[in-house]
């Protein structure tokens, strides 16, 4: 599922918007759930990063208009895709401030939206699929698909990358492969293991369990001052998810 925020004060316009994105999921099959922020100011105090999966703004807002909305959202948020919707056409080349992915000008049509919308899916798509991990092994650099990591775990000063395809074995530091994988649902468990969400099977109690390639299933332990943390980004996961 893409969760879709849009920001916008004309209810009219909003409702055009709604009314295309349902025509576009059935169309092309893929579920997505609109957020309709009336008020930026509103949308901002309840934005964090990962909140969406891509955000459609308006331009001309009281308040604040959406290209300084945009500035904010990339203050918080480097990845999100953003989209214009506006009738201001001139305001484009701006968009290259904030790393805009497209602009769709008022009067909006069906078919405008449907093709920059899909646009938009299909970098998403291709960005998930591709994102990879460098690390270093006997001198020589390897890439690991961030799809087929299941979690990193330090052992005897080794760090271990445990992925479907086998283990990865290399040194180097858990907190700056954490400072890399956070944005993507790793999460630390204890102090030794980096946990894919994706691969999460159960948790009950402080035991953790992994699914593995094989049907096999690995199970970790959550440490006490960490579970609060682990269990509210696994929830908020699978909220992303549903």
């Amino acid at each position: 599922m893409y969760k879709v925020a849009l920001v916008e004060d004309n209810k009219d316009a909003a409702e055009s918007v709604r009314k295309y994105l349902e025509r576009f999921s059935s169309e092309k099959s893929i579920e997505c759930q609109l957020f309709w922020f009336e008020n930026p100011i509103t949308f901002l105090d309840k934005y964090g990063c990962n909140c969406y999966d891509i955000v459609l703004l308006d331009i001309q807002m009281p308040l604040m208009d959406g290209m300084e909305l945009a500035h904010r959202i990339r203050e918080r948020d480097l990845g999100v895709p953003l989209i214009f919707i506006t009738n201001m056409a001139r305001f484009a080349i701006k968009g290259y401030e904030v790393d805009a992915s497209d602009f769709i000008v008022k009067p909006v049509s069906y078919f405008d939206f449907a093709m920059k919308f899909e646009r938009v899916i299909k970098k998403i798509e291709k960005s998930s699929s591709e994102q990879k991990i460098a690390v270093s092994r006997s001198g020589n650099i390897e890439y690991i698909a961030l799809r087929d990591l299941r979690y990193v775990e330090v052992l005897k000063h080794k760090l271990i990358f445990h992925t479907t395809n086998g283990d990865i074995e290399t040194t180097g530091s858990l907190v700056k492969i954490q400072a890399q994988l956070e944005p993507f649902d790793f999460v630390r468990c204890n102090n030794y293991c980096l946990i894919n969400l994706k691969y999460v099977f159960s948790v009950k109690g402080y035991a953790l369990t992994l699914n593995a390639s094989g049907g096999s299933k690995d199970e970790i332990m959550i440490s006490q001052p960490r579970k609060k943390e682990f269990m509210q980004r696994l929830n908020d996961y699978y909220r992303r998810q549903a």
